[in-house]
């Protein structure tokens, strides 16, 4: 194998990289909210709440994320829904704006049920005593237990983050830098179809092992403050 083309096009996969964590950073940052949201709803007491969030996951948890992506990206402008061009970000804005919402939904569904999960799995005597403490139900669930419950779930958390990194590949199909699509240029520039791809894997299982790393360490310091 030779990877000599690395000194002329290693800015290429730095760069892509970047694009990759940058969709990952705001992906699983809209995708909590969203999946906090929602899981809120799913353990709402109002039926019809209850049915807008199991649309919401069902459908996202059982669509090919390439088709949500073909429609965010194909389908949104049809019906008058274009993401703002802004110059201070690029020309390429819009496109990246298309990929995080497509994995900030997807990863959404997700993290609702993950959050339902650890939610469901604080004590219920935590919300009686709570309650009895004169704490609104808002209340209670914002101060006691959904800090609980992100303590629960922050190792599901963590493997969400790292499943967006790798699956964020898929954007690079509408023409977002990320670092496949930067792979896949330098594999057409040097007409070396194997070798980019080596490297690509590499940088992408880099910030994986990272970022496991890393929240095994926080996972233990919280164990430790218990």
């Amino acid at each position: 194998m030779d990877f000599s083309f690395l000194k002329d096009y290693y800015m290429f996969f730095v760069s892509g990289a970047k694009i990759t964590v940058l969709l990952a950073v705001f992906s699983v940052f809209f995708g909590v909210a969203l999946g906090v949201f929602f899981a809120l709803l799913k353990l709402s007491s109002n039926k019809l709440l209850r049915g807008i969030a199991a649309a919401y996951i069902e459908f996202l948890r059982g669509t090919p994320m390439l088709v949500q992506l073909y429609i965010i990206y194909y389908g949104l402008p049809l019906i008058g829904i274009n993401f703002p061009d802004i110059p201070a970000f690029g020309s390429s804005f819009p496109d990246f704006m298309a990929g995080v919402v497509c994995l900030s939904l997807n990863s959404g569904a997700y993290v609702a049920e993950i959050i339902r999960a650890g939610i469901q799995a604080v004590d219920k005597g935590q919300m009686e005593a709570s309650r009895s403490l004169g704490f609104t139900y808002a209340m209670t669930m914002r101060y006691i237990i959904i800090p609980q419950a992100f303590r629960n779930i922050l190792p599901a958390l963590g493997n969400e983050f790292i499943v967006i990194i790798k699956e964020s590949a898929i954007v690079s199909i509408i023409g977002i830098h990320d670092l496949m699509y930067n792979a896949d240029t330098v594999r057409g520039n040097i007409f070396q179809p194997f070798e980019p791809l080596i490297v690509a894997a590499i940088m992408y299982f880099m910030m994986t092992f990272t970022l496991s790393k890393a929240l095994g360490v926080v996972e233990r310091r919280l164990k430790t403050s218990d």
